[in-house]
């Protein structure tokens, strides 16, 4: 009896039940963290605008998906399962990699959105006042990504979708000041150049994968003289092996983000694609980008050679967006020349 009393006063009792709840946390944190690192699921961009303007008792006026379809991406973001893993200190987001680089490919592509509404869509022309909510919201958009402490990442996201919510409410209201959205050609084709540029930097970066010599195009704004060795042009691209799933998990994110968007402008800018004989050119382009939210069944992003044993996925994911932004090219010049 005196031994079993002793062995509960036993000095090792603490140290192993700190080790027995750090273990129990650690493991908890792990299958947590494998929930936490799915994508979501897509959304019928149609579907989430008629049940917004139900709620709110709004009229689907034009602009009024577009909106709609930014403020849903921006609560994904928030409101996802874990919420906004970027700016994670602790288990299990800290140690998450795919998503918060999912997050980044969206944000970007609702940072872009949000100053083309305030550059072109919410104007009527170049000399016009901009709408007073969505020029206090493009910022908020564009705040650090990173930043957990005071102010933080998701408060500022929030406030700014809050801001976009009165944008929309006066988009739909009879009353003055009305906002406005101009659905015209010359406006969507200006975001359409932000978003080739976005692609084609994502597709250099997914193919610079494998590793190959090409040529500086950067020497072509650069006037020097010439240093007589040749091949001065030639530089070799390669993501290093730690960033090939990074990359790869951006450019998800951000094809993610352009299939809603797109799927919105094809509702807000139907007049105009129709009128400019562009709504094919527009569904194909929606066709290549979702060609790149297939499963993944690797548990890891494969990073094979060109032609080699084992497959790259970057180069797959590669070969999608650089058809969407070759696609992307030709609507634009069918919105300016029609």
């Amino acid at each position: 009896m005196a031994d079993k009393l002793s062995s509960l006063f036993d000095t090792d009792w603490p140290l192993k039940t700190l080790i027995a709840l750090l273990a129990l946390y650690l493991g908890g944190a792990f299958f947590i963290g494998l929930y936490w690192n799915s994508e979501p699921d897509p959304f019928n961009v149609a579907e989430v605008a008629a049940q917004s303007a139900e709620a709110n008792h709004e009229q689907q006026t034009v602009g009024y998906t577009s909106t709609t379809t930014l403020i849903k991406l921006g609560d994904i973001l928030l409101h996802k399962p874990g919420g906004y893993l970027t700016n994670d200190v602790t288990p299990p987001g800290v140690w998450l990699d795919n998503i918060p680089n999912w997050e980044f490919g969206v944000l970007v592509q609702i940072r872009d959105f949000a100053r083309a509404m305030r550059r072109d869509f919410a104007r009527s022309q170049s000399q016009s006042t901009e709408d007073a909510d969505i020029a206090l919201a493009e910022p908020l958009f564009n705040f650090d990504n990173n930043s957990w402490a005071v102010p933080d990442t998701e408060g500022e996201y929030a406030r700014a979708l809050v801001l976009m919510e009165k944008y929309r409410q006066r988009l739909t209201a009879s009353t003055e000041p009305r906002a406005q959205f101009n659905a015209r050609a010359d406006n969507l084709a200006n975001w359409l150049q932000d978003v080739q540029s976005r692609l084609g930097s994502l597709s250099q970066r997914l193919s610079a994968s494998v590793g190959k010599k090409r040529i500086n195009l950067d020497l072509n704004s650069i006037l020097q003289p010439k240093t007589g060795e040749e091949g001065d042009e030639d530089f070799e691209s390669k993501t290093p092996w730690t960033q090939i799933d990074d990359v790869f998990y951006e450019s998800r994110g951000s094809a993610y983000a352009l299939i809603h968007l797109l799927k919105a402008v094809e509702v807000d800018f139907a007049d105009v694609l129709r009128s400019k004989n562009a709504l094919l050119s527009l569904r194909q382009i929606i066709r290549e980008l979702e060609a790149t939210q297939q499963t993944v069944w690797s548990p890891v992003v494969l990073n094979g050679s060109g032609f080699g044993l084992f497959a790259n996925h970057s180069l797959v994911m590669a070969s999608y967006i650089t058809r969407a932004n070759a696609a992307m090219m030709e609507l634009r010049e069918l919105l300016q020349k029609g």
